[in-house]
């Protein structure tokens, strides 16, 4: 029986006193792709947030790689967020650094101080996602698609079971669209868990997975 990922049950989803989504159950396995879509607003950022403990689980049961998501302290997020991975709209690269150093950065906030596993991962992560050749390059040096491998990149670092991506692609134009999505069906197929937010529902017309659909406050999966 494949492991579970991620799972909702009679989950409400606030964000500050305001009730965002309602009566939410489901349940991802692991290295399965998973689509989040709705309209703009609708709370799928606010469900993101909630599933890497950014935002708290006040109501129902949340499990998100084997931790409780309505107990989890404050000392356990850092290690909770070892075991994921997360890619975002505006990629969210440092603007005074350059593609190691942005890397680096966040393996040593993460606890690797040697330099040989620093050098290992970082070559790893760039080989799989296209960008050994751009190591020197700073953000402002490198087109949108360029910098979205390098967030990707970043997410792959630490060998995460689940990479939560919000919007990856709604900054860049079709053609590279695919070709960010080429880099996330590669990543699913080694068995990494996707669940990717997004309004642009030509995403997953060409992609296999699950989609969960927001409206009216609930999510449903679609058949």
């Amino acid at each position: 029986m494949a492991a579970i990922s991620i799972k909702l049950e009679k989950s409400q989803i606030y964000r500050n006193k305001d009730l965002i989504l309602k009566d939410i159950n489901f349940e991802i396995t692991r290295g399965q792709f998973a689509f989040l879509i709705g309209r703009v607003g609708s709370g799928k950022t606010s469900l993101m947030k909630t599933l890497y403990a950014q935002l708290p689980l006040n109501e129902g049961v949340g499990i998100v790689c084997g931790y409780n998501l309505s107990t989890i302290s404050r000392s356990e997020i850092p290690y909770f967020r070892r075991r994921l991975g997360i890619v975002f709209q505006d990629f969210g690269l440092m603007q005074d650094r350059n593609v190691v150093e942005n890397l680096e950065f966040v393996l040593r906030a993460t606890g690797t101080n040697d330099k040989n596993d620093i050098k290992y991962c970082i070559k790893n992560a760039l080989e799989r996602v296209g960008m050994l050749d751009k190591i020197q390059m700073r953000p402002h040096q490198l087109s949108g698609g360029e910098q979205q491998r390098v967030a990707i990149a970043r997410a792959l670092l630490n060998t995460p079971e689940i990479i939560f991506a919000d919007e990856p692609t709604g900054n860049l134009d079709p053609i590279t669209s695919e070709g960010i999505m080429g880099i996330f069906r590669q990543i699913s197929n080694n068995g990494t868990t996707i669940f990717m937010a997004t309004h642009n529902y030509t995403l997953f017309e060409k992609t296999r997975g699950r989609i969960f659909q927001i409206e009216n406050q609930r999510i449903t999966e679609k058949l």
